[in-house]
């Protein structure tokens, strides 16, 4: 088998495991061994690949091991607020009046209740980015952690604004590997009745996207880069290491 050859097939093998509803347009998809899956068009409900030049820049350096914290701290604020762009390009908006120097006319406020949960630790990483795009938006807190032998997450911490029912809540967290922190995440803030709830992350596992979507037929997953696989510890592979040890520079 050629190397073309074998990509195409892993490929075909991953994605038609994880994801047998895909309706892939080959117009333009590769997959090797060593990076993302990328494609240009790929129609999967409530799963979006975040696709631009400048993502695919900020996302190279993110995954760099010589990347140091700080500069991993700057480039992960302005990789957010690239994505918090596509995240919220369908809320909804309202007509107001507003007064110019010259005179009055008609301006757009945002039209519905923003909250934005980031995952402790590492989903405080993307909060600024999205509060500098959504600056109305109020923000709650939702602390997992993961038991590294059964990979399972163990909640800690919670704390909401006042009205989640009826609003659009966006779930922050860097990684979604496994899906269980997301998965448990997302069933904490189901049971205060929002309008709806969006996941967003940088770096997505097919496996953590696939059991989201098994729970959560109508979340809405957003992230910059579908990864390969999981290794036996449940890190993303290629990934980008563990998020929070790298924006806060702990080991």
């Amino acid at each position: 088998m050629r190397e073309g050859e074998r990509e195409d097939y892993f490929a075909t093998m991953i994605l038609s495991k994880y994801f047998p509803s895909l309706a892939i347009l080959t117009r333009s998809f590769t997959f090797t061994h060593n990076s993302s899956i990328t494609f240009s068009d790929v129609k999967m409900k409530n799963f979006h690949l975040i696709s631009h030049p400048l993502i695919e820049r900020d996302v190279a350096i993110l995954r760099n091991i010589k990347t140091r914290a700080e500069l991993f701290r700057t480039t992960l604020h302005r990789l957010t607020i690239l994505i918090a762009y596509e995240v919220t390009k369908n809320i909804s908006v309202r007509e107001i009046t507003i007064r110019t120097p010259l005179e009055k006319c008609a301006g757009k406020e945002v039209g519905e209740e923003i909250i934005l949960v980031p995952v402790l630790r590492a989903g405080l990483g993307m909060l600024d980015g999205f509060l500098s795009v959504l600056p109305e938006a109020k923000v709650g807190h939702v602390g997992l952690y993961r038991n590294e032998e059964t990979l399972e997450p163990v909640k800690y911490y919670t704390k909401y604004p006042a009205h989640v029912k009826n609003a659009s809540v966006f779930i922050l967290d860097p990684m979604l590997a496994t899906g269980g922190s997301a998965e448990a995440c997302i069933q904490l803030i189901a049971e205060l009745e929002p309008r709806r709830i969006s996941l967003v992350s940088l770096v997505a596992a097919p496996e953590g996207v696939h059991r989201v979507r098994k729970s959560f037929r109508n979340v809405s997953i957003y992230t910059a880069a579908l990864d390969r696989e999981l290794n036996a510890k449940g890190y993303i592979l290629p990934g980008l290491g563990d998020a929070g040890d790298r924006i806060f520079g702990t080991n």
